[in-house]
């Protein structure tokens, strides 16, 4: 593969990286607390529903890049469809590395899937509509808590690919 292509391939990776993840850390440290001061109360719903629609189209189509670069990228250690079927890719440390970093991006992708098509929107809707149920909290808790345990996998995520760019694989 050419160099250029490469770089654009890892650039675009970082990027979308984060973008994402600087996302998901600017909802958590400062809309969300933002929007508790009482002032803001009766707009909060509205904000946080415009807001959240407006960053689940960014945060897919920056989960798409990741997985299209990433895959791209897995040329640059010579790694193809072939290698990826192969045992003994999958019995060395970079292949554990690389395992464990696939399946925290699944699990990434479906609690993002659960957070942005299921959770937050009932959510959104509930606390519109009814913002002092024990619904409404219950709902806002899950959301909660999926956004943070998904910021957490995503983090490790990176990690795990830094361990990998840098050859230092478990």
């Amino acid at each position: 593969m050419m160099p250029t292509i490469q770089v654009l391939s890892v650039w675009l990776h970082i990027l979308a990286a984060a973008v994402w993840i600087g996302g998901m850390v600017f909802l958590a440290v400062v809309l969300v607390p933002v929007l508790r001061k009482p002032e803001l109360r009766e707009h909060a719903a509205v904000l946080i529903h415009v807001t959240g629609i407006r960053f689940r189209y960014v945060g897919w189509v920056c989960l798409v890049v990741l997985i299209g670069t990433g895959i791209v990228n897995l040329t640059r250690w010579g790694i193809g469809w072939s290698e990826l079927t192969s045992v003994d890719l999958w019995r060395s440390s970079f292949g554990h590395t690389l395992a464990t970093k696939l399946v925290l991006v699944a699990f990434v992708l479906a609690l993002s899937g659960v957070h942005d098509f299921v959770i937050g929107p009932r959510a959104t809707a509930v606390l519109r509509d009814a913002p002092d149920s024990d619904r409404a909290r219950h709902l806002r808790q899950m959301a909660r808590w999926i956004g943070r345990l998904t910021l957490l996998l995503a983090l490790a995520v990176v990690a795990l690919a830094v361990m990998l760019a840098r050859g230092t694989p478990w």
